[in-house]
């Protein structure tokens, strides 16, 4: 069993027929086993092989996690072809010698070392996650507020207006506009949380002030 020497052509072209039919060396999720072959390669494969060279792309992405990816790693000669020759004995180098568990203790205690690790950064993901503060929608709306003619007491119409007090409302300044035949809009900004606040809300609240407002109108509207 194995892919032979997968530093040479030949054995990249085992592991390509390998992997077209499948995603990865064991399983349908990349483990141990994808990340011992993996590191037995030299370099990408050709893009001829195009295959192995899918699969090797892939795995590649999981370079900063490969610790914490699932399975024990074993020899290379244990994954692969049942027909093809493991040539990974003696002859490997070090670095191929210090993939072999010879007991396979080791090769426990790293899986569990990994599942522990991966379990601490989970929960350690969890609770950031948990305490990070919900980004909030928030709008700023500029309103026209028409009085009935030029006789309203248009102090009294602001002072009306800023009574009006809900969670996520925040007024802002304001100013008269002349509209016409002496009489002058009242224009107020205000910032709204948008899932507290709405412009019917704030439309139906103003113009409850019957005796000094004839209408309001949203003049603009911006997220924040």
């Amino acid at each position: 069993m194995g892919f032979g020497d997968l530093k040479s052509a030949a054995g990249l072209r085992v592991l390509n027929d390998f992997l077209a039919d499948k995603s990865y060396i064991e399983g349908y999720v990349p483990s141990q086993a994808d990340i011992a072959v993996f590191e037995a390669i030299a370099g990408p494969p050709p893009a001829d092989l195009f295959h192995a060279l899918r699969w090797y792309n892939h795995i590649k992405s999981y370079e900063k996690q490969k610790a914490s990816l699932p399975g024990v790693k074993k020899s290379l000669g244990k994954y692969g072809p049942a027909d093809v020759e493991d040539t990974t004995g003696a002859g490997s180098d070090s670095k191929d010698d210090d993939d072999i568990d010879l007991f396979g203790s080791d090769d426990e205690e790293e899986s569990e070392e990994a599942k522990k690790l991966r379990e601490e950064r989970l929960a350690q993901y969890e609770s950031k996650k948990s305490k990070k503060p919900a980004v909030v929608a928030k709008s700023s709306i500029l309103l026209d507020v028409k009085p009935w003619d030029d006789e309203t007491d248009m102090a009294k119409l602001e002072e009306c207006v800023r009574s009006i007090q809900a969670d996520g409302l925040v007024w802002g300044s304001s100013k008269l506009v002349p509209v016409g035949y002496g009489i002058k809009k009242l224009q107020i900004q205000c910032v709204v949380e948008d899932d507290k606040v709405g412009t019917d809300m704030l439309e139906e609240r103003i113009t409850a002030f019957e005796d000094y407002v004839q209408s309001m109108d949203v003049a603009a509207f911006n997220k924040i």
